[in-house]
């Protein structure tokens, strides 16, 4: 392997849209399964649909929609994540229309707002949506023109009847779908922000703002058509549908549907995975696992030798890590060598842990806004806790840095939206001089590795005037054995300064088998001994004083990051503030 840079360690081919991209997987791949799945956990029967499939579905679908003259040619989809989401996804696009992927976590009166709010003409919609629908079709504010059911179902059309009909179209002489000339770079994805802070935003995306993505992600990391991904992150959202849905095609992956979150492991087994793209609470709670196992075989001391032994070799150009540590592998299915993270900072422990084993664990920056990744490790250069360097084609840069180098990450390149949809306001807060600003804070260190210190708004300004970054401590509660979740604040005082809290989710298998005979009122006191001994590692300043314990989960998107200004209000309605 030839580094080109310590960004662009490969050479790959370009695509501009995706009607470029679904064919040229179609030429290379054809006969590869590119979707396989079960219709649900139990059953030993596997559907599968090989490339070749997924291009005449894709043209077969896109030739009915481009039928059914809808006026602005907007559809949104909502669903699990299924075959039939991503074959809605790329008809939709590649017809030159307007795709908007829906959160399926949302409320019945988000739903309907978010729609409302896209203006669409057409829905694609899962059986669990049926009676939703039904209700909707009489309410004169949504407009929509076309409801289809991705299932068989009564009073809606089926998917899998604009399906054939577009077979039949096509025999029948029909060429609309081949004339359609895709427009790079005007918007066709309409995506909504999770929306922590504030209500959620509908981000506008063009294709080659996505495709310039998935041109610098294959610059980075190597991943192959002997890849096996596995899909559980909500493909609604861009982190997914960008990096293991689309790039997955592009690369010739088989892209394999979870059956649910308890299923993970089962599936990593049954599939061989190789891949799959998570957020870190999952990798965090993996590396606890494997860790307490190890500890009640009394194999630490073990396992620890083996490790330094393992990463003695590599400093030779030796890795025998899979090897020697096979049997832990194999509780992760045996295959799994490729995890990329991000949303929220991880441990740096278990990231260490983690590829202790051999696992190659990529950490990736960024935003919807920036279709998504901005910056990101890649296979040859990576530092505990950084996302190391930005992508190829994007310029990342610290504005107005503190005395400590820190200050908000702002970039410019081809990644980045077109803008916010009806929010000139937004538009001209983040827009500015030709860059984007994320609302993130970091830093670049020596070696040009560049951290995220947290959000701007989750700042905590002492009337010292000392900054502090609550993830950074988030990160060091995490590494208790005991802690599901946690989330760091500031809770007013009498003097008009802030004292620095945190909010537990303890978790109560742990609790339980570690203190048998203790009752939950003393959880308090257990917990508030082990926060004391967490509190000498930090400053003073940085000291937390106050705990809020429970073992009920904290508000969350689909994307597991906690709702801030949402638990704070919960916080206060209980009176804990």
């Amino acid at each position: 392997m030839k580094a080109l840079s310590k960004n662009k360690l490969y050479e790959v081919e370009r695509v501009n849209n995706f009607r470029e991209l679904l064919t040229r997987s179609n030429n290379l791949f054809s006969n590869k399964i590119a979707f396989i799945y079960k219709n649900n956990p139990k059953d030993s029967n596997y559907i599968s649909h090989t490339y070749k499939d997924v291009y005449s579905d894709v043209k077969f679908l896109g030739t009915s929609l481009l039928s059914l003259n809808l006026p602005k040619k907007r559809i949104a989809i909502i669903g699990p994540n299924r075959y039939e989401w991503c074959i809605s996804y790329l008809a939709i696009t590649t017809s030159g229309m307007v795709v908007v992927p829906l959160d399926k976590a949302l409320p019945d009166n988000e739903i309907e707002n978010s729609i409302i709010r896209s203006e669409i003409d057409a829905v694609i919609f899962d059986k669990k949506y049926v009676e939703f629908f039904k209700k909707l079709k009489n309410n004169p504010k949504t407009n929509i023109k076309q409801f289809i059911c991705m299932d068989k179902v009564d009073d809606f059309t089926s998917l899998q009847y604009l399906i054939e009909n577009g077979n039949n179209l096509i025999d029948s002489g029909n060429d609309s779908y081949n004339n359609v000339v895709i427009d790079n770079k005007k918007m066709s994805v309409m995506l909504f922000t999770s929306g922590t802070t504030s209500i959620s935003k509908i981000v506008m995306l063009s294709q080659y703002n996505i495709c310039s993505n998935i041109y610098s992600t294959g610059c980075i990391a190597k991943v192959t058509s002997c890849d096996t991904f596995l899909s559980f992150l909500p493909l609604h959202h861009t982190y997914e549908s960008t990096t293991t849905f689309l790039y997955g095609l592009y690369c010739g992956i088989t892209i394999a549907f979870c059956d649910g979150l308890r299923y993970i492991v089962q599936n990593l087994k049954e599939y061989k995975v190789t891949g799959f793209v998570c957020v870190p609470l999952l990798l965090e709670s993996m590396y606890k696992k494997i860790r307490n196992n190890i500890e009640k075989k009394h194999l630490t001391t073990l396992f620890n030798i083996l490790t330094l032994f393992c990463n003695f070799l590599l400093k030779f150009g030796i890795d025998i890590r899979r090897i020697v540590f096979k049997s832990v592998l194999k509780q992760l299915g045996g295959h799994l060598r490729v995890i990329v993270y991000g949303a929220v900072s991880m441990d740096p422990t278990a990231i260490k842990g983690l590829s202790n084993l051999g696992i190659n664990l990529l950490n990736g920056y960024g935003l919807t806004e920036t279709s998504p990744i901005l910056s990101a490790e890649n296979d040859l250069y990576k530092k505990p806790g950084s996302v190391a360097f930005p992508l190829p084609d994007m310029e990342v840069k610290i504005y107005e840095p503190n005395e400590q180098g820190i200050g908000e990450i702002i970039a410019k390149g081809p990644s980045v939206m077109l803008g916010y949809y009806n929010n000139d306001e937004a538009n001209k807060e983040v827009f500015r001089d030709g860059w984007f600003h994320t609302g993130d804070l970091g830093y670049y260190d020596n070696d040009g590795y560049l951290f995220i210190s947290g959000r701007k708004k989750n700042v905590i300004v002492l009337k010292n005037g000392k900054n502090i970054y609550p993830e950074e401590i988030e990160i060091l509660v995490s590494r208790l054995p005991f802690v599901q979740e946690n989330m760091v604040f500031g809770k007013p005082t009498d003097d008009n300064d802030l004292c620095i809290s945190v909010k537990i989710v303890y978790n109560r298998e742990y609790m339980e088998k570690e203190y048998p005979n203790i009752s939950k009122d003393n959880y308090y006191d257990i917990i508030w001994k082990q926060i004391k001994e967490l509190n000498k590692l930090l400053p003073p300043y940085k000291h937390i004083k106050n705990l809020i314990l429970t073992d009920e989960p904290m508000i969350k998107t689909t994307t597991q990051k906690i709702k801030r200004n949402e638990e704070l209000k919960r916080i206060n309605e209980r009176g804990n503030l």
